[in-house]
């Protein structure tokens, strides 16, 4: 039986590639542990007009700021060649999520 009527039971993905969001048009295009790396990431986007969110950015309290969840740069689906390029361009291409 479905957990939810009307919904299918789907299997953990467990390839890394990135993924949307249900729904919601959000593409994971970074994931890291580095603050540092955040920041200038965060830096490069809002500089270019990129709109974007970092996912997990308050987890550290529950974690207890050891820093082993990796934070998520999260872009909007239609902004992530956009996003994709302006990255490469500042020579980060290997942060970026493979897909």
């Amino acid at each position: 039986m479905a957990p939810w009527p009307g919904k299918s039971r789907r299997r953990r993905r467990k390839d890394l590639r990135p993924r949307q969001i249900d729904g919601l048009g959000v593409i994971e295009l970074v994931r890291t542990n580095d603050l540092v790396m955040i920041s200038l990431i965060e830096g490069l986007l809002t500089q270019e007009r990129v709109p974007f969110f970092v996912a997990d950015q308050h987890m550290s309290a529950a974690e207890g700021s050891v820093g082993f969840l990796p934070r998520r740069i999260m872009v909007d689906s239609e902004q992530v060649a956009r996003a994709r390029r302006v990255l490469r361009q500042a020579g980060l291409e290997s942060e970026l999520r493979h897909g």
